[in-house]
């Protein structure tokens, strides 16, 4: 079992080789701006396809708004402000990697209402119905 979780650690390892913190920052920097992209996709998408429900638009804008203050609060929660080097050379990195959790689960949200909702279901609230 030891020798088992130690090729795991060195071929884990191997992957990483030859990339800088630096590097490793971009790429996560690089995720989240893909995953950011496709949040404004799917919210671009649904304000096309609801835009005659004015109401349900104002109230998406809104919560929209809202959700990107959470966004921005929850980052501040997990990483406060602290001096600089604080949380050391990988925090892009980390700071990335949390923002492309929180909107890829903003992004699978939203989709529900592309993705609309079945014929007779009471709770779909404004989901347009398949």
């Amino acid at each position: 079992m030891k020798k088992m979780v130690q090729c795991m650690l060195l071929l884990t390892g191997m992957n990483m080789m030859g990339q800088t913190q630096l590097e490793l920052n971009d790429a996560e920097t690089k995720k989240y701006a893909a995953a950011d992209k496709e949040l404004n996709r799917v919210y671009q998408k649904i304000l096309t396809e609801y835009k005659t429900d004015t109401t349900f638009i104002k109230n998406l804008k809104i919560t929209q708004r809202i959700w990107m203050q959470f966004r921005d609060a929850e980052i501040k929660m997990k990483y406060p402000d602290r001096p600089d080097g604080y949380y050391g050379s990988i925090a892009p990195m980390c700071w990335s990697i949390y923002l492309t959790q929180l909107t890829t689960t903003r992004t699978k949200t939203l989709q529900e209402w592309l993705k609309g909702t079945e014929e007779g279901d009471v709770c779909g609230g404004s989901q347009k119905v398949k």
